[in-house]
């Protein structure tokens, strides 16, 4: 007895089916691998050309303000960091790692991020406005009321970009991203230096920002194919808090790890402290960030993507993370070394005191980058935000306590014991990968085993030549010894040999053979 409408496939059928699936995951492998080529080339591209920029302007304002000034910038980025969290509430990472049915319903999810995101900008602005001295003084800074209110302007003008950035990380679409930035970076050149050199110290700081956000909005907004309109559904903000709301406690616990040392100092030292502080660990994240922000948003993007296939998804992690490796550790190192000649490249004699600041927390963050940022990446591309709060949590119990009981020994063993206590986070992200995420944490340190160890022994070469003459002629000359020796010696390892071949060819620009 036959069922109608039944056709039975014949075993040639049925290959010829499995054929042109198999087909079709290979087109899309491809397809993604291009995207993520493209989009690191362009995200690199960005950040290289930024990393320049950013930096000279920072040498050329460190020369023209004092280090008071930039502590006063510190304490108002903190207040403004801490709020925009709550404006943003997770919908960028929400947007960037949620499949959506189609276009439709994916612009209707960026419709009601936008609304609520601006909603709560403007609702929060006018909080800080109306309690702005008190926030002051909670902060160490009792006259700066009347600026907090001026500055945080910045955070409606925000809530216009923030979305369509979102949307263009998820399509990897960096090219329109890294036209974005270059306007954005030319801000300082032509506002903040000119008001710098006219005396207004921290105002031309505050203008500056405010313009550089003032043009990302109206720029992504003509650029961008989604244009807000009036659209808001209760229950799409609550499908999407349901995610966002872990986003939202993790980026609040990350933003504690941040700062709670620029409170402590802020609130017990002077702004002369913080400025000197914050500048230094300020300029050494700037120059890591060459390296890492031209990674991590592609890396977060592709990961999303590939958040079903497990073998995928682990061999991308790795391959960054090596990637990273490559240049991190032998940066931290160098760093370290030539402390005394990056402060005076960098930021000039009057930050003489910064130089060990930088020196010890470039050696720290080398390490911490490579070993535990990248973690927090794949717990929320895999969905799974509320690890990331726990790593931070529990990095937090002791980054507080040790932070209060050293600052009261001083400035220095504040300044030493809150760069080391950062690689307790390290062990943290290590038992959270094993236990949660299934990560073999011997396979993550063989995979960078060949840059820590090449790194390393480039380090000792660099002090031992540090020791034979003195004088910046021989240090530049020292420097590029080491970055010969260091990549040379990393090429003895055939399968970082490999890596580097691979990733020249594929970073290569075509038509060239």
């Amino acid at each position: 007895m036959g069922f109608v409408g039944y056709t039975k496939l014949s075993d040639s059928d049925g290959n010829y089916c499995l054929r042109v699936q198999k087909e079709k995951i290979r087109v899309e492998e491809k397809q993604l691998e291009r995207k993520v080529v493209s989009a690191t080339k362009w995200s690199t591209f960005t950040e290289i050309i930024a990393k320049l920029v950013v930096p000279l302007t920072n040498i050329i304002l460190a020369r023209i303000l004092t280090p008071d000034a930039f502590g006063v910038i510190a304490t108002i980025t903190m207040i403004i960091t801490f709020v925009d969290m709550f404006t943003d509430a997770g919908f960028q990472k929400y947007l960037v790692q949620h499949e959506f049915k189609d276009e439709e319903e994916k612009h209707k999810n960026a419709n009601v991020a936008f609304f609520t995101n601006f909603g709560l900008s403007v609702f929060l602005w006018g909080i800080i406005i109306l309690f702005s001295e008190q926030i002051a003084e909670l902060v160490g800074n009792p006259n700066l009321g009347n600026v907090i209110a001026i500055a945080c302007i910045q955070l409606p003008l925000t809530a216009f970009s923030s979305i369509q950035m979102a949307l263009y990380r998820r399509d990897f679409d960096f090219k329109t991203l890294f036209m974005v930035r270059m306007i954005s970076i030319c801000i300082p050149i032509v506002v903040t230096i000119p008001l710098a050199l006219l005396g207004l110290s921290y105002w031309a700081l505050i203008i500056g920002t405010v313009f550089m956000q003032f043009s990302n909005a109206i720029v992504l907004t003509i650029k961008s194919k989604w244009k807000p309109q009036w659209f808001y559904n209760i229950k799409i903000l609550r499908e999407m808090l349901s995610f966002s709301i872990w986003s939202l406690v993790e980026a609040v616990s990350i933003w504690l790890t941040i700062w709670v040392d620029t409170f402590i100092i802020g609130s017990l030292l002077s702004e002369y402290y913080l400025g000197i502080y914050k500048t230094s660990t300020t300029m050494v994240n700037a120059l890591m960030a060459l390296i890492t922000a031209s990674i991590v948003p592609v890396l977060f993007s592709t990961l999303s993507r590939l958040q079903n296939d497990n073998e995928k998804f682990n061999q991308t992690f790795f391959n960054m993370q090596r990637i990273v490796s490559v240049l991190v550790f032998p940066l931290g190192i160098g760093v370290y070394l030539y402390s005394d000649l990056a402060t005076q490249i960098l930021l000039g004699s009057q930050w003489s005191e910064a130089s060990e600041i930088i020196g010890i927390w470039a050696l720290t963050s080398g390490i911490v980058i490579v070993l535990s940022h990248f973690c927090s990446e794949v717990y929320r591309a895999k969905g799974r935000p509320k690890l990331s709060f726990l790593a931070q949590l529990l990095h937090l119990i002791v980054i507080v306590p040790i932070c209060l009981i050293s600052s009261k020994y001083g400035f220095w063993t504040l300044i030493y014991a809150r760069s080391w206590i950062r690689l307790e986070g390290v062990l943290v992200h290590f038992i959270i990968m094993k236990v949660a995420m299934g990560f073999s944490i011997l396979r993550i340190l063989r995979n960078v085993f060949p840059t820590a160890i090449s790194a390393v022994v480039m380090g000792v070469l660099g002090s031992f030549l540090q020791k034979l003459y003195e004088g910046i002629v021989w240090s530049c000359i020292s420097i590029i010894i080491c970055v010969v020796f260091y990549f040379c010696f990393l090429y003895l390892f055939p399968d970082m040999r490999k890596a580097i071949n691979a990733l020249r060819n594929k970073l290569k620009p075509s038509g060239i053979k």
